[in-house]
Order: structure tokens, then C-alpha cells, then sequence
């Protein structure tokens, strides 16, 4: 009863006596009321289909035609059925509840969604490009997840994605700083004067191998080296624990870039450089001195016909010292790299190759041997004879840096 009378307060009934009124609800003719066919429907509903059709006009009077003769609209009304029940009359009301529940369950869907998936607790976060610079501006420090495409068969970074992410914060430290002008980490001073650094020495000891999924955070500063060259050291740690992956150290040079050739370094860039160097000590103490050269007759491995191409070029238009780390590894015995893992690095570029060249990576292995570590010496030279980098590696069985195998030296 109360349904009913609620209603009727909205949807009045016409008494039979009372005359149709054209235009308000309830009151429509039969000629001018929808046709309400239900239908049923699999889900044991009903479908309402309504059927309009509208009257011609004429003179302003709506009409209709019937059987030859023109009947105006006041005939129509006065001979058409009483009206029907007002819940017969109702407009379809289906489309505007569809409408409503899309607008507020879809979103309440994608809600839903994306907030399970902040909650799996194996989804990758992605901290490529997060940078940030401590010590009063002069350490350097970004953040990278290792991908898929980065680690090698046994699931760990390779060297060379390790000194893949070490260049790129170097570089993004140069540009941070204003010493990008152009080219890689060439200040104004440089590029007047047609220079570009290069890496003469460099030194690298390996902790542990980050893995897929892997947060690391690498951390670089720059130094003084000497009268004619600069320092550069890297810390690459690892987010979650802090624990320290890798150490490297390096000494760059001046080449000019037209002649090819070392070149002092300029007052004018030293300026340049000389407030971003901090003052304090390397992450590796590297007293080994100079590599020792080894006859190549001696060599237990050889591999010939090494050649860059045009993406091992970067954009100073010298290959990549990334590059002759992979070379001077195309020669080591397929076993030790099965079994072992390198573990320590040290390299020394004597000068650099150019597109057209052809190279042969020399591997001699070195009696000396500290614990279960094995040592090896490399030559990576032009078939003519010239040398082009003297190396020195390092390696222990797999899996043993999980557990600090190797020492990592001051903090």
C-alpha cells in the first residue's frame, strides 16, 4: 500500500470520468501511448520494447488517417479505450540503470585492479633513472634495475652491463654538473680546443654479480690525477641490503681529438674540473704498477679476426672501452667460464682502434695462484703487432662472492 501511494503521488491515475489531457503523463491517448511489449529473456527477466509512431500535422492539428477519411485529434481522443494502468505506462527505465552501474562499478573495477597489482609482491619496480647528488654536490649517484636482457647464462650481470651502468652515471654526473657541452663529458674549454678524455687505466673488483630484478645504486665521484689526467671512482651497491657489489677506480687523459694523439691538459679546463673534485680516497688502491708484456708464442688461447663495427663506435668516434673488455674475454678457455666467475679486473688501454681495424685477443694463464683464485694475462693487439690494451683478470669458482669471498677493502 505504501508503494502504491508513493506511486501515485508521482504517477497520478486518471479517473474514468476525468478528460484526457494531451502532454502530461498518464494522460496519453491511444494513438499517441507507446506500445509495451515484455518479453521475456534467458535470465528470467523481462524486456520491454516500446513502439512510438508520431501523428502528421496538418494545419497545425495533428491527424490521422483511417480507412480513407481524415480524422483530427479532438475525434481521436474522444473514441479512444480508456487509459491504462500507470505501471503499463512507464517509460523504459533499462538504459538509464545501465548507465548509472557503468559509471560507478567500471571505475570501482580498475580500482580494484591496480590496487591488487601494487600488491604482488614479485612485481618489479623500475628505479632506472632515480638520481640524486650527496656531498655537498660532488658524488654523484643514480639507480638501475637490472633486466632480463642484461644478464648472462648463469642469471647474473655480466661485466659488461656492470661497466655499461658505470659509464652511464658517469656521464649523467658530467651533465648534472654543466661539463656536457658536447660529445661525452666535453666542457666548453674542451671543445674549443678539439679534446676528448680517454681511459688510460682502469681497475675493477667484483663482490658479487647483481641479479634480474636486481635495485642497484652506483655512486662516482671525480678526483685529481696527477698534473696531466683526472680520477674517477665508482661504489655500485645494492638497494635492498646496502651491501657493496663492485669498486672501480680509473685515470682519464686528454687526446685531441682531430691528431689522435695525448695531450697535456689545459689551465683553462683544469678550472673547469678542479671544484667537482673531491678529496679523498679511491675506492681501490691500485699499487700493482705497470702490466708486464708477455710474448704472445707463449699464449694458451688466441682468438683471431675481432673487428668493430659501427655500433661499437660511440660519439666521440672511438670504440667503446666496454668493447675491449668483451674482446680480451673472447679468447678465455670455455671452461673457465663454466666454472669460474671474474672477479677482478685490471686494464690498461695503450691506444685505440679504429673502425677498419683487425685485432686478436691473446689470453696466457698465470702460474701464480692465491687460494682457489686463478690469474690470467691478456693482449689485445692489431694484427700488425701494435698493442692496443694489456689486461690482467682474476677469477674464483662460481657463487663464491655471496658470501664475501673476495675483500672489498675500505668502505
Amino acid at each position: 500500500m505504501v508503494a502504491a501511494a508513493a506511486s501515485s503521488a508521482c504517477f497520478p491515475v486518471p479517473s474514468p470520468g476525468a478528460s484526457p489531457k494531451p502532454g502530461k503523463l498518464g494522460n496519453w491517448s491511444s494513438s499517441l501511448s507507446p506500445s509495451l511489449k515484455p518479453k521475456s529473456i534467458p535470465n528470467g527477466g523481462f524486456q520491454v520494447k516500446a513502439n512510438a509512431s508520431a501523428h502528421p500535422k496538418a494545419n497545425g492539428s495533428a491527424v490521422t488517417l483511417k480507412s480513407g477519411s481524415l480524422n483530427t485529434q479532438e475525434d481521436t481522443l474522444s473514441s479512444s479505450p480508456p487509459p491504462r494502468a500507470f505501471f503499463n505506462q512507464l517509460p523504459d527505465w533499462s538504459m538509464l540503470l545501465t548507465a548509472i552501474t557503468t559509471v560507478f562499478v567500471a571505475p570501482e573495477k580498475r580500482w580494484t585492479m591496480f590496487d591488487r597489482k601494487s600488491k604482488r609482491p614479485n612485481m618489479l619496480m623500475d628505479s632506472f633513472g632515480l638520481e640524486r647528488v650527496v656531498q655537498d654536490g660532488l658524488v654523484f649517484r643514480q639507480s638501475f634495475s637490472i633486466r632480463s636482457y642484461e644478464i648472462c647464462a648463469d642469471r647474473t650481470a655480466s661485466i659488461e652491463t656492470v661497466m655499461n651502468h658505470v659509464q652511464e652515471t658517469s656521464l649523467n654526473q658530467c651533465k648534472s654538473i654543466g661539463l656536457l657541452d658536447d660529445g661525452f663529458g666535453r666542457s666548453p674549454e674542451m671543445c674549443k680546443r678539439d679534446l676528448i678524455w680517454v681511459v688510460t687505466r682502469m681497475k675493477i673488483m667484483v663482490n658479487r654479480y647483481p641479479t634480474w630484478g636486481d635495485t642497484i645504486e652506483v655512486s662516482t665521484w671525480l678526483s685529481q690525477s696527477g698534473k696531466i689526467g683526472m680520477g674517477r671512482d665508482w661504489l655500485i651497491s645494492d638497494c635492498n641490503t646496502g651491501e657493496i657489489l663492485v669498486r672501480a677506480t680509473s685515470v682519464y687523459a686528454m687526446m685531441n681529438q682531430k691528431t689522435r694523439r695525448f695531450s697535456k691538459l689545459p689551465h683553462e679546463v683544469r678550472q673547469e674540473f678542479a671544484p667537482h673534485f673531491l678529496d679523498s680516497p679511491p675506492a681501490i688502491e691500485d699499487n700493482d704498477g705497470k702490466l708486464q708484456k708477455f710474448d704472445v708464442k707463449t699464449g694458451d688461447s688466441i682468438r683471431k679476426g675481432l673487428t668493430p663495427g659501427w655500433y661499437d663506435l660511440d660519439v666521440n668516434q672511438h670504440v667503446s672501452n666496454v668493447k675491449y673488455i668483451g674482446w680480451i674475454l673472447e679468447s678465455m678457455p670455455t671452461e673457465v667460464l663454466e666454472t669460474q666467475e671474474l672477479c677482478s679486473l685490471t686494464l690498461e688501454y695503450r691506444r685505440e682502434c679504429g673502425r677498419d681495424s683487425v685485432l686478436e685477443s691473446v689470453t696466457s694463464m698465470d702460474p701464480s695462484k692465491v687460494g682457489d683464485r686463478f690469474q690470467y694475462r691478456h693482449l689485445l693487439r692489431l694484427e700488425d703487432g701494435a698493442d692496443i690494451m694489456k689486461g690482467r683478470t682474476e677469477w674464483r669458482p662460481k657463487n663464491a662472492g655471496t658470501n664475501g669471498a673476495i675483500s672489498t677493502g675500505k668502505t
